[in-house]
């Protein structure tokens, strides 16, 4: 009998406790976002749409801001995420256990070094009064 998701996501916490539940809620959320509303990974009408490492990585970022605002970085870190390689793991976990998917050029390594999380969530981040 093959196991549900629910059952293989809680044996991926259960096996690699280095992110909290709330950080693959929030790459799975991230990834609609980016697709949904940024239009990232192709035409909406598309069966398949897909992003790149590179750009999951901006959707999340993106993401994170309209979340969370000035507070990204430590809500971020305090679910064991510190930098775009994180992003990585937790997507590669999800793909391990059949919750997210990539093509055949898409490699870990993509989401290495694509932005610095202190330029990206406490330089560029700017606070506007409206």
């Amino acid at each position: 009998m093959e196991e549900s998701p629910h059952i293989r996501f809680l044996r991926l916490l259960k096996e690699d406790r280095r992110y909290k539940v709330d950080a693959y809620q929030f790459v799975r959320e991230a990834l609609n976002f980016a697709q949904e509303e940024l239009g990232m990974g192709g035409e909406p009408d598309e069966e398949e749409r897909h992003l790149t490492g590179q750009e999951l990585c901006e959707g999340i970022r993106i993401f994170a801001i309209r979340q969370f605002g000035y507070m990204a970085k430590l809500v971020l870190n305090s679910w064991g995420v510190f930098s775009t390689s994180d992003f990585g793991n937790l997507v590669y976990n999800l793909i391990e256990i059949e919750m997210m998917k990539k093509s055949e050029q898409d490699r870990r390594e993509h989401f290495d070094d694509v932005f610095d999380f202190d330029e990206a969530f406490v330089q560029d981040f700017e606070m506007t009064l409206e």
